[in-house]
């Protein structure tokens, strides 16, 4: 849970309260992640206090309601530090949404494979096109621009599996032709 560590590493430099934690992770991360619901971080925060992670006080304001302060734990610290320390490995095979939609469009003929291309191609396009400026609106800030490259690059790699499953159209649908023909014998003979 990504989230929930990187509230910990954000508790681990020093105790904070949910719209302080929300405010850093956007300024540490930029817009490329997208928003960040409050909500979504105190129910972060809720669940590592139930987990042991992290303790809560609260502490009264003047003319508004308590706030709660979050500190780390020590097991919340050994928590951050194995996750730190452990490489991130893709769990129960590969899923994305591109590749079920390419073959959806094959199912439908290699036509459907192009034109599915065509619009999906068009898209990365100018959604590079949009990285490309936001990164220059980023370039001082280190860790944001970390971000924008690796969009960029996931773009990259999503736009030259467009580029091959268009040029390989006709074979993949050939394949799920014959791979619908086949299901058909076995179903007309059993």
């Amino acid at each position: 849970m990504p989230i929930h560590h990187a509230v910990l590493a954000l508790l681990a430099e020093k105790p904070g309260y949910g719209y302080e934690l929300r405010a850093k992770f956007e300024r540490s991360v930029g817009p490329q992640w997208g928003d960040l619901n409050i909500g979504q971080i105190y129910q972060v925060l809720d669940r590592l206090e139930r987990d042991g992670l992290v303790t809560k006080r609260a502490v009264a304001q003047v003319d508004r309601p308590q706030k709660f302060v979050f500190r780390l734990s020590k097991r919340g610290h050994a928590e951050l530090e194995q996750w730190l320390d452990s490489p991130i490995v893709r769990q129960g095979g590969y899923r994305d949404d591109l590749f079920l939609k390419l073959s959806a469009a094959s199912w439908l003929g290699s036509e459907r494979v192009r034109s599915v291309a065509a619009v999906q191609r068009e898209a990365y396009l100018a959604e590079l096109a949009a990285l490309g400026k936001l990164r220059r609106q980023h370039r001082d800030e280190p860790l944001v621009d970390l971000l924008i490259e690796a969009a960029i690059l996931h773009t990259k790699a999503s736009l030259r599996v467009v580029e091959l499953a268009e040029a390989r159209a006709t074979r993949l649908a050939a394949d799920e032709q014959t791979g619908s023909e086949s299901a058909a014998d076995v179903e007309a003979t059993g």
